[in-house]
């Protein structure tokens, strides 16, 4: 697949149709303009790392992000993810406090959330590219369509999906999912600015295992 050359095969067959999309040349080629212009984030090859690390047949959970890490060497293709070794940013800090309160583990030791993607939690973003320095520098040029059909397409193929949405704008996409198939987990945004507000308390990860408990499904391992 020439527009998409390192996305998993099990994501270019369960999104082949979005392929023949027109929207999708046009991203590709606002992509290649941009990339003359201005450093992107993440790297090219760690773009779709969420798909290659969670391949369609092992979602079980997914969590939504934005916009990708626009400062250097921070982003790598996971939502709220940051490379090994990077200061954590305050909505990563935060989102760790609820998970240390929630189910009693150690406070993780780094920002990689890689072996959540690998437990089967999708981490996505609703953009998958951004300038440096620049955040939601690539809105509305087509990731938001992409990534909407990948939302729908998990909730009509999959039965007993997890998804969290934190913050406003990830809460909106719950219309593209079947509520009678799957949990979905609302909540305030995890940043210093709207944490306070239900983030803190809200247990997301507990309430995930428990209903992937329920429905006979292996849980996720969130210790890090």
């Amino acid at each position: 697949m020439p527009v998409l050359p390192t996305l998993h095969d099990s994501w270019k067959e369960a999104l082949k149709a979005e392929f023949t999309q027109t929207y999708v040349s046009n991203l590709k080629d606002f992509l290649r303009e941009e990339k003359k212009l201005y450093s992107l984030f993440p790297p090219e090859n760690e773009r779709f790392n969420a798909f290659n690390l969670t391949p369609f047949d092992s979602v079980k959970v997914v969590i939504l992000g934005q916009d990708p890490y626009h400062g250097t060497a921070q982003a790598h293709g996971l939502s709220f993810s940051v490379r090994e070794g990077v200061a954590l940013p305050p909505s990563l800090k935060n989102i760790f406090k609820e998970l240390v309160d929630d189910i009693g583990c150690p406070y993780p030791n780094s920002g990689d959330l890689s072996p959540w993607a690998r437990e089967g939690v999708l981490l996505l973003n609703t953009l998958l590219s951004v300038r440096a320095h620049e955040p939601f520098s690539h809105k509305d040029r087509g990731w938001e369509r992409f990534t909407d059909q990948v939302i729908r397409t998990l909730s009509d193929q999959k039965e007993h999906l997890v998804f969290i949405l934190w913050g406003a704008p990830a809460a909106k996409k719950s219309m593209l999912i079947d509520r009678s198939k799957h949990l979905i987990l609302k909540a305030p945004h995890p940043s210093p600015l709207s944490s306070y507000r239900g983030f803190f308390g809200s247990k997301p990860f507990s309430q995930t295992n428990a209903y992937l408990i329920r429905n006979g499904i292996v849980p996720i391992n969130w210790k890090l």
